[in-house]
């Protein structure tokens, strides 16, 4: 299985689906407040569009390296808490009925001091219509310096719906190149139980083009180790990924 990465402060999100299981009511509840809040005390809906040539999570293919559209919406109340719903076309191999992937989100985002900030989240993963029980959760936390450097930690004791546990650690950076162009690269480590697979590590480098608002052209590279390889054949690796991605 497979889920969307939350850098901190990044609108990656899709249409919201009310999917209603046990895994979803802390995310509709969190809506479900935000919405309940007197009109002067609400911030801003954001949102976002991508069409990628390849839907790449921590090191594997989620498309079997075709295709795939994103998008996703994202509501945040002046205090800082925040609902989102992202969404992608999936394909998996091997193939289990998923065509669509819905990952929804309820946090708290801020500033802990002038450089340091903090995104503090709960995600459902949810696939629907698809066979066996591929759903699962995640808490996830992510501290930012300077919004250039960031470390993400997530965990669940249903990691990719192994019904094993899972840790999953990032650390990131980003810099700007003039106005228009900026460079990112990510370093992680997935820790997963023994009982279920090797842990693993992949890393990934890319540049990203904003050549006209609100559009930008983003190119990634990706790798991992032998462990990734073995626990996704055929999906994980040395790959190449091009974006199309538009914020508002």
């Amino acid at each position: 299985m497979a889920g969307h990465v939350y850098h901190p402060f990044q609108v990656e999100n899709m249409r919201l689906i009310l999917v209603l299981s046990r895994g979803s009511l802390a995310v509709l509840g969190c809506a479900a407040l935000l919405a309940v809040l007197p009109g002067d005390a609400r911030a801003q809906w954001t949102g976002s569009a991508a069409l990628t040539s390849d839907y790449v999570w921590r090191g594997s293919s989620q498309t079997r390296e075709r295709p795939a559209v994103q998008a996703g919406v994202r509501y945040t109340h002046e205090s800082g808490l925040y609902a989102s719903a992202w969404g992608s076309t999936v394909k998996f191999k091997p193939d289990n009925g998923a065509y669509t992937e819905f990952d929804l989100a309820a946090g708290w985002a801020g500033r802990l001091a002038p450089d340091w900030a903090l995104d503090a989240y709960f995600l459902r993963y949810q696939y629907p219509s698809t066979q066996g029980h591929p759903n699962w959760n995640e808490v996830n936390f992510a501290v930012t310096w300077r919004d250039r450097y960031w470390l993400a930690l997530g965990h669940s004791n249903n990691a990719m719906a192994s019904r094993t546990a899972g840790t999953y650690a990032l650390l990131g950076a980003r810099h700007p190149l003039g106005h228009t162009w900026r460079v990112e690269a990510a370093l992680a480590r997935y820790f997963l139980d023994d009982a279920y697979a090797d842990s693993y590590t992949h890393a990934s480098v890319g540049a990203v083009w904003a050549f006209k608002p609100p559009f930008e052209l983003r190119l990634t590279l990706h790798g991992t180790d032998a462990a990734a390889r073995r626990l996704f054949p055929g999906m994980a690796g040395t790959r190449g990924e091009i974006a199309l991605q538009a914020a508002f």
